[in-house]
């Protein structure tokens, strides 16, 4: 479900920016240079930016100038690169927005660093946890400021569901449970079944970690009880799917079981039918309830929060789509996930206090987190980059 909910969210984004334009630009806006010409740059940050007063779309590079030109073209971009060094060449550029292969974020992050940027980097933050600390050691020696595109924590529906967990009447947390998967599979060319671009089903659908820590507020787990791999047919270093079992501890200091499933190739139930109702979704079960985040990941096109009373049986339903604890009277209801966060993103880089905000520790503990699996389920660590280990 994972690329029909990618393209609702896209088609909500370009619908959102035709309808609602930013109107005039500040006198000096952020100038944005996109790395890549990869179909999310549109969703994640074309559309935001075009509703953003304080943002410009300044520039977009691809290996191929004619494939950037074309990109500029179509979205408004004022200038294009054949080369990604081009770009970051560029002293006009404040922002670089990284959409790249998962294998290739810490190389052009920490080139984008060097070249002075701040730097919007998608998720994952790195191919493993070695890159990732490189990377926001990096990011410390050049004052800049680096931050991994989790964009689902900016909304206010996460902020709510996070606000029921605090709240204290349901007890402690008991276990979760994070789910995301693709039907139909994951094209068999795409670059996600990669091992050397640091592909596989849980660095790419690694929300459901993210969903878990976030519900938890926890590092990394205590114990990663258990692993399997479904490996890919086309590649064995490469988990078609992942099904693990993991123990975090609480900052209360008590122990939950958390377990995670991840799938490129979900399989049709009944054979015949797409489970095309199975969005990104996390379950939290404490002492008296458990609480259902159903499509956190696209809460902008569409959720629900559930709390079912395991007495009772009975369920309440809750939705968050503008406001709430961080954001309060800042949004609007048709702010994507995407959209929120550049506005987090841009507040940092102008020297506001963001509503939200994904630390780089947190992103090592991210990667950390991954790398436990792997190494639990028998699979091989993603590539590190030689620059990493210099």
């Amino acid at each position: 479900m994972a690329l029909t909910l990618q393209a609702l969210t896209f088609a909500h984004q370009f619908t959102t920016s035709w309808l609602h334009p930013a109107g005039k630009k500040t006198d000096r806006p952020l100038h944005i240079g996109v790395l890549s010409s990869a179909t999310i740059n549109a969703a994640a940050i074309i559309h935001p930016a075009e509703t953003h007063a304080d943002v410009l779309l300044y520039g977009i590079a691809s290996r191929d100038a004619r494939t950037a030109r074309t990109h500029a073209q179509a979205y408004g971009f004022l200038k294009s690169y054949g080369s990604y060094d081009e770009l970051l060449e560029d002293p006009v550029v404040d922002i670089v927005y990284i959409s790249t292969p998962n294998g290739l974020h810490f190389e052009w992050a920490y080139k984008s660093l060097e070249a002075g940027k701040h730097v919007l980097l998608e998720k994952p933050f790195t191919s493993n946890a070695t890159e990732a600390k490189k990377l926001t050691a990096k990011a410390e020696q050049s004052g800049k400021i680096l931050m991994e595109a989790f964009h689902w924590q900016f909304h206010p529906a996460a902020h709510r569901f996070r606000q029921i967990l605090e709240d204290g009447r349901y007890g402690k947390i008991l276990s979760t449970h994070a789910l995301m998967t693709s039907t139909p599979e994951v094209p068999s060319g795409d670059i996600r079944w990669q091992y050397d671009l640091a592909g596989g089903s849980l660095m790419d659908m690694t929300y459901v970690v993210s969903f878990t820590r976030y519900a938890l507020q926890a590092g990394t787990p205590k114990e990663v009880l258990s692993a399997k791999a479904r490996l890919s047919k086309h590649d064995p270093r490469i988990d078609e799917a992942m099904e693990a079992a993991m123990l975090f501890r609480t900052k209360e200091d008590y122990d939950v079981h958390s377990t995670v499933y991840t799938d490129m190739a979900r399989g049709w139930k009944l054979y015949i039918i797409p489970r095309l109702w199975e969005l990104p979704s996390v379950k939290v079960e404490t002492e008296t309830t458990t609480i259902y985040f159903y499509n956190a990941m696209m809460p902008h096109i569409y959720h629900y929060i559930a709390i079912t009373d395991k007495a009772t049986g009975r369920t309440t339903y809750e939705k968050q789509y503008k406001g709430g604890p961080q954001w309060k009277d800042t949004g609007e209801t048709y702010w994507s996930t995407y959209r929120y966060q550049l506005e987090a993103f841009v507040d940092k880089v102008r020297g506001r206090e963001p509503a939200h905000w994904v630390t780089n520790q947190d992103s090592i503990l991210q990667m950390e987190t991954i790398d436990e699996v792997y190494k639990k389920s028998g699979l091989p660590l993603r590539p590190t980059s030689l620059r990493a280990v210099e």
